[in-house]
């Protein structure tokens, strides 16, 4: 009986696998990097131009932008994403004397993906994130925590803002 069930079963335990195989290639899903560098995500993230962008938060984002891109005058630009950021630090904890202990550091942008060859708006979105940081005795030590929050909050507003816009990219390909 068992031998007979065994015979039944192991054709259906080659074919499953095969059936998986070909039900997860039907689903659509695609690398959104397929073909390395020169695969079309790639090279339209290669062909966006971004502007200065205004403050210290601006350069950041904007540095941390263009080494996610490849833009660094590889290709002819084809688009321009321009940015707007609003960086906040504001104090969150109060002692019973009006002392903060401590504060949120938030950035967002706003972004828009131009198309130069028509100057049509083809991505206008919002990127943020928010960092926390606590307020101790030395002043020099809550200058230097402000600073790491907004390096690294320029990081995640530049990764949030490139994988958006490669999204963007695949779909219009």
């Amino acid at each position: 009986m068992l031998r007979d069930l065994t015979r039944l079963l192991a054709p259906l335990a080659l074919a499953a696998p095969l059936a998986l195989a070909v039900a997860l290639s039907a689903c659509g899903l695609q690398p959104m990097y397929a073909g390395g560098g020169s695969g079309v995500v790639a090279q339209g993230l290669a062909a966006v131009d971004v502007p200065a962008i205004e403050g210290q938060s601006g350069w950041l984002v904007r540095n941390a932008l263009v080494d996610r891109l490849g833009a660094g005058g590889k290709a002819a630009a084809r688009y321009r994403l321009d940015v707007r950021l609003n960086d906040k630090l504001e104090g969150l904890g109060l002692l019973s004397n009006d002392t903060i202990t401590r504060e949120r550091r938030s950035l967002r942008a706003r972004y828009q993906l131009v198309d130069l060859s028509t100057g049509k708006i083809m991505l206008d979105a919002t990127a943020g994130s928010d960092a926390g940081i606590d307020v101790v005795s030395s002043e020099y030590a809550v200058i230097a925590a402000e600073q790491t929050a907004l390096e690294n909050l320029s990081h995640e507003v530049a990764d949030q803002i490139v994988t958006s816009v490669a999204v963007k990219l695949r779909a219009a390909k």
